[in-house]
């Protein structure tokens, strides 16, 4: 219940359609509303022209015309009410069958108890400040990681995106070509993305309008100089986009890529169209997130109870949801040179009623892991075929930015879409409450039934080098005070 008055809350529209129809009601049915004070308008206007000298004119229009526009301002009103009521129904219902879900899950939103006398945000807060978080893993791994969606970078235009620890100036150039620059200009230190103008191939420091050209970050233009000395150029990053995200190749060594992420055929023709995403914002170290994949164990007891049962750990587990339990099988595997950046898990879902398979529930999914940042999940159902393109970039050490993206025929139905996305969003919602509140075990105490968790540890220490940073290297590095 508290689950459902929070969505209810946040959803402004619904306060300002109950409005609408009460005040439907009120002008349909009541007598004794604000609109009978319109007679006694005209009557207090009478009253004032009986000392006028125009009395004579106007009192008998007035007492003509003064209850002939009541009546058509109070039926104004009742048909204004009605259009308005409709027209907003007709635009939830819209929404609902054609535009694609954009689900944001801030910090704060979900993914913690609340404490004593303090709000879910005010937790979330506190939590991240005392909670111990483990001798870990270097905080970034070595990899591609998505920066933004193509769609979200028209021709001529920059960006500005943070992660990894760096700052970055997405821009698409005149020719299509996206390019990545470092933010800060290595003149006097303007951030090129914060006004800063795509001309050509070249991004224009809004500063001193010092040109840097995105192909290898060479300073091409000084305005106001002579010659432009050689050593000024900026850092230009390996970057390409795949499956409309704009990747970024990070490497601590700054070795070049020694591996591509596989585009997918059906988004490259344009087969495939996408149907909304789910974001997730989560406080915990990156590679607890794909660990999941091969932690088997967990999806018998954190993802069977009914989704209808909410995201809240505390109350999933009431015998009303375990009616309807979800049943998974799954098998986690590396895959074979050359894609050893690559884990592979096979994944059986059903919904069922006790032990009754509920029809058209079942769904087999095959689930990428490509490196730390990208995960790649086909699903097939009674539906049809599909992908959810999922994308995990940490935005600091200790907060990881999750997003989903779901991909799939132009006719598939989109609010069934929706309802894949919402679902899938919702079993996420149940896994921050663990990541958010764990520590991390650099050495768990694992039964032999764990085996997969040892094997996806040693799988991903290929993403770690020898200058990999460290939580404890990048204290007192940023401006948070």
């Amino acid at each position: 219940i508290n689950y459902l008055l929070a969505i209810w809350k946040r959803s402004v529209m619904k306060v300002i359609a109950l409005s609408f129809v009460f005040a439907l009601i009120v002008v349909s049915y009541s007598q004794e509303t604000i609109l009978s004070s319109v007679p006694s308008l005209f009557n207090g206007i009478l009253d004032s022209l009986q000392v006028s000298p125009l009395s004579g004119v106007l009192t008998p229009l007035l007492e003509f015309f003064g209850p002939i526009f009541s009546f058509f301002y109070q039926g104004f009103l009742s048909i204004l009410f009605i259009i308005l009521a409709f027209l907003w129904l007709g635009y939830k219902l819209l929404k609902l069958l054609f535009a694609p879900l954009n689900l944001v899950r801030q910090l704060g939103d979900v993914g913690y108890a609340e404490m004593s006398e303090q709000t879910q945000k005010q937790t979330a807060n506190i939590v991240r400040k005392i909670r111990k978080i483990g001798e870990m893993p270097p905080v970034y791994p070595n990899g591609w990681f998505s920066l933004c969606h193509g769609s979200e970078v028209p021709k001529g235009t920059v960006t500005y995106v943070h992660g990894l620890g760096e700052h970055f100036a997405v821009f698409r150039g005149e020719d299509g070509r996206v390019s990545v620059l470092d933010a800060y200009c290595p003149h006097m230190g303007a951030n090129l993305a914060i006004g800063g103008r795509v001309l050509g191939n070249c991004l224009e420091c809004p500063f001193h309008g010092w040109q840097f050209r995105g192909e290898d970050g060479k300073c091409t233009k000084i305005p106001y100089a002579e010659k432009v000395p050689e050593q000024a150029k900026i850092k230009s990053w390996n970057c390409i986009e795949c499956n409309d995200q704009i990747l970024v190749w990070y490497h601590a060594e700054e070795m070049e890529p020694s591996w591509i992420p596989d585009e997918i055929e059906e988004i490259a023709s344009g087969e495939w169209s996408c149907k909304g995403k789910t974001t997730h914002y989560i406080n915990c170290h990156i590679e607890e997130i794909p660990e999941n994949g091969a932690d088997i164990a967990h999806l018998g007891q954190l993802h069977v109870p009914f989704i209808g049962g909410g995201t809240d750990l505390r109350y999933i587990f009431k015998k009303l949801w375990l009616m309807f339990p979800h049943k998974w099988t799954a098998q986690w595997e590396q895959r074979e040179p050359p894609n050893e950046h690559v884990g592979r898990l096979l994944l059986t879902h059903q919904l069922c009623f006790y032990t009754w398979p509920v029809p058209l529930t079942k769904l087999d999914v095959t689930v990428d892991q490509v490196g730390p940042g990208i995960v790649i999940l086909r699903f097939e159902s009674f539906l049809g075929k599909g992908a959810f393109v999922q994308s995990l970039t940490p935005e600091g050490p200790m907060l990881q930015k999750l997003i989903h993206k779901m991909w799939v025929s132009k006719w598939y139905p989109t609010f069934v879409a929706k309802l894949f996305l919402t679902a899938e969003a919702l079993q996420v919602d149940r896994d921050l409450m663990i990541w958010n509140n764990k520590t991390y075990k650099s050495k768990p105490l694992l039964v032999k039934e764990d085996h997969l968790i040892a094997k996806h540890r040693r799988w991903y220490s290929q993403f770690y080098s020898e200058n990999s940073p460290k939580l404890e290297d990048l204290k007192g590095k940023d401006c948070e005070w």
